[in-house]
């Protein structure tokens, strides 16, 4: 666990809760799968996220993915970012507060890699004075500035599309009392209790209301971000996009009680993430291998999934050290080089989609530390598709 506590993101206060809680609950609720979901199935009508209208003397739609500089949940800002950038038909920008590297962390708050984004605030509002058409806010820190941007280009009449915890930031801006919203279910007391004139709305893994679109947690950046694909450029856009990525389908569809802690079921491997995995084991290092034009989102998921078992921490490395450049132009910097004659585990993803680097991810955990761990981790990205 990083040193540093981010609001935004899954503290271990809040599992915590959640786990003595546990016995408490009723029997578990049936997990719904995407392959059985009607793959077909028009995103905006069941989550009515209202089709893009394009601004005067605009040719295609604005979208910033902003980030605080000392730190974002990494998946939750590159997968978005991925995505978007991959329609090719939008104006996708990486922003961060200040000039310099952005940091990252992993879903249990373990420090990330660090990436070399398009811009700044200050220069995206130099480029465009109007405001972006949406922006994407992923789990971080709620500083003072981000907070003020945030409101300003809401004014500006932004869609503001929050990413997991990413909504505890939103929330905090004051403007959307009555609105509908989700997040991170382990985040759900927190949130009713100090944003209670918000509408918490469970069971779907992403809301829209107004101008604002939220989403459960992390797995759930990818329908969301389809669907914005689809209200932004059609559906036949965003088949082609989730075919793309490895997605069978970005419905809303969700049931937010199977991933919470319930015991018989889901404590034990949410537990064995969280506790007795590092207590018993310490943690292994394991060295994911980057390379120039790997898929940001595949990156992302790979080294997040391998840091939320509690019995390992993923390392970017790359054949140099050197910084190398993603799929859709980000520099990212590794955390070190990898040596070849180096015994730690070596994960390597670059040629999967998002999708299947999920799964990849999942299927080596299971294989090295087992089915429990695995789940744990699938529980705590909200996937529902482990295993296919």
């Amino acid at each position: 666990m990083a040193s540093r506590i981010f609001p935004g993101r899954v503290l271990c206060a809040a599992w915590a809760a959640s786990l003595v809680l546990a016995g408490c609950a009723g029997p578990p609720s049936r997990t719904t799968r995407p392959a059985e979901q009607a793959p077909a199935a028009s995103s905006t009508q069941e989550a009515a996220i209202p089709a893009y209208r394009a601004r005067p003397g605009r040719t295609r739609a604005v979208i910033a993915v902003v980030g605080e500089n000392s730190g974002v949940e990494v998946s939750d800002f590159l997968v978005p970012f991925a995505i978007l950038s991959r329609a090719g038909t939008l104006d996708v920008s990486a922003v961060t507060l200040e000039a310099g590297p952005l940091s990252t962390f992993t879903d249990l708050g373990s420090p990330g890699f660090r990436i070399e984004t398009d811009t700044t605030v200050a220069q995206f509002d130099a480029v465009h004075p109007d405001g972006a058409d949406y922006v994407i806010v992923p789990a971080q820190a709620a500083t003072p500035r981000l907070i003020a941007w945030l409101k300003q280009q809401s004014r500006q009449e932004a869609t503001i599309v929050t990413i997991c915890n990413g909504a505890l930031v939103a929330a905090k801006m004051g403007t959307f009392d009555g609105r509908r919203a989700t997040a991170h279910w382990s985040s759900g007391a927190t949130r009713k209790k100090q944003y209670p004139a918000i509408h918490w709305t469970p069971n779907q893994r992403y809301v829209a209301d107004g101008n604002w679109v939220s989403t459960a947690g992390v797995s759930a950046a990818i329908p969301a971000s389809i669907a914005l694909v689809e209200a932004i450029s059609g559906r036949e856009k965003a088949q082609h996009i989730a075919r793309a990525v490895g997605a069978t389908a970005w419905s809303a569809q969700h049931d937010s009680d199977a991933f919470s802690p319930r015991l018989g079921t889901t404590a034990l491997p949410l537990a064995k993430v969280l506790y007795t995995n590092r207590w018993l084991h310490g943690r292994d290092p394991i060295d994911v291998m980057g390379a120039t034009g790997m898929d940001e989102g595949t990156l992302a998921l790979t080294i997040d999934a391998y840091s939320t078992t509690g019995r390992s921490q993923a390392y970017l490395v790359s054949a140099t050290g050197e910084p190398f450049v993603t799929r859709h132009g980000l520099r990212v910097l590794p955390d070190r080089r990898r040596m070849p004659d180096s015994a730690v585990p070596l994960v390597t993803a670059a040629d999967l989609t998002p999708v299947m680097a999920l799964d990849a991810a999942l299927n080596g955990i299971m294989q090295r530390y087992g089915r429990a761990t695995a789940k744990g981790v699938a529980l705590a990205f909200e996937y529902p598709d482990f295993p296919r």
